[in-house]
């Protein structure tokens, strides 16, 4: 097969399978006590995105909770746009009147970081780390527009280091095919006129996965590698934690090839064709789970268990490093669920259904 698979981390696995009940949030002790006061700002009823306002902040604090990131972080994660944003007109609290309000229920730590990154631009915050701007500590220095003032604002290494990994996670989380339409070729937006393009902006579109995030993301995770921020805060479980490189080009192809498969633009009567081409996405992006996932099955349609295998618990590892999924067309917990049952399939003592109908009675065992 030779293929850039990954075993299964089960120490990973346990913290994301921890994270899959719809509850976890309601015990998780740094972030429960905030819960009900954002949800009172009904975060659960406005748009975004892929789902709901609520469905993306807690996506954001899921992925910051299997990195293992501290209090303050993931608290950003939950509250990232609350003061509303550049990208987002959420404003669920005023940030000239309910600062204090904030402080109360999340700590002035978290809060600090939740003001910044709210205020600061991100635009430029992401183009010059994805330019290597950092400054030698690691610190960034970010340009003030005219409208607040002027001047400059310099981040610390540590809010550099709080950003790159909160981008990451607010990125995954939301990105899909949707937005690389509409925001084409972000951060350096080429805006375009919506009555000329309108069929741009049928939301959700066809909601294909991302074809340039992947690797905007990765160039962001491989910045953490400064002097200046390693070791500030646990590195993400991601991209071999952080080292490896994605081409963007190659995350171009991957999510092409994967598409193809998926929209059976493939001869449906010949596994080999579909096979090949979802083991050359894997090759081109060995970085998210769902080629892995579906090369599974079909490793499993045509008896190759022991490849199955190999391929699903690297599925597995991939979802539960990210906790949170690629494709949108399903959530995360449910493309897991899928992903474990291949691999339940793929074991010495698993069965594969062999008719079609039999797929729909596929479960879980204990």
């Amino acid at each position: 097969m030779n293929l850039p698979l990954q075993p299964l981390d089960a120490d990973l696995f346990t913290r994301a399978q921890h994270l899959l009940d719809d509850e976890w949030l309601t015990r998780d002790p740094d972030l429960a006590p905030v819960l009900p006061t954002v949800l009172a700002r009904n975060v659960g009823q406005d748009w975004h995105k892929a789902g709901t306002f609520r469905h993306h902040l807690v996506g954001v604090a899921r992925s910051l909770t299997v990195w293992q990131q501290p209090r303050d972080v993931r608290l950003l994660g939950l509250l990232h746009s609350v003061y509303g944003n550049a990208f987002v007109d959420l404003v669920k609290f005023d940030p000239a009147k309910e600062r204090a309000r904030v402080r109360e229920i999340a700590g002035e730590s978290a809060e600090h970081l939740v003001y910044l990154f709210c205020t600061q631009s991100r635009t430029q915050f992401v183009q010059k780390v994805l330019a290597g701007a950092l400054e030698g500590d690691g610190s960034l220095v970010l340009e003030q527009d005219a409208g607040e003032g002027g001047g400059r604002h310099v981040l610390t290494p540590y809010e550099v280091a709080v950003f790159i990994i909160v981008s990451m996670a607010d990125t995954i989380e939301q990105w899909f095919s949707w937005q690389d339409d509409i925001f084409s070729r972000f951060p350096a937006v080429q805006h375009r006129p919506q009555p000329v393009h309108w069929a741009a902006s049928l939301w959700p579109g066809p909601m294909r996965p991302s074809g340039r995030m992947v690797s905007q993301i990765n160039g962001l995770a491989l910045a953490l590698q400064h002097p200046g921020l390693k070791g500030l805060l646990p590195t993400p479980p991601v991209f071999a934690h952080c080292t490896q490189p994605l081409a963007a080009a190659d995350e171009a192809a991957a999510a092409s090839l994967y598409w193809s498969v998926i929209q059976q633009d493939q001869p449906l009567v010949d596994l080999d064709v579909a096979t090949g081409v979802l083991e050359s996405a894997v090759r081109h992006n060995p970085w998210v789970g769902e080629p892995q996932m579906v090369l599974a099955q079909l490793y499993l349609s045509a008896g190759r268990k022991d490849d199955a295998r190999v391929a699903a618990a690297s599925a597995l590892q991939l979802f539960s490093a990210w906790g949170n999924s690629w494709d949108k067309r399903v959530q995360w917990d449910a493309w897991v669920a899928w992903t474990r049952i291949l691999l339940q399939g793929a074991t010495v003592d698993g069965t594969w259904p062999e008719r079609l109908d039999k797929l729909n009675n596929v479960a879980l065992r204990a």
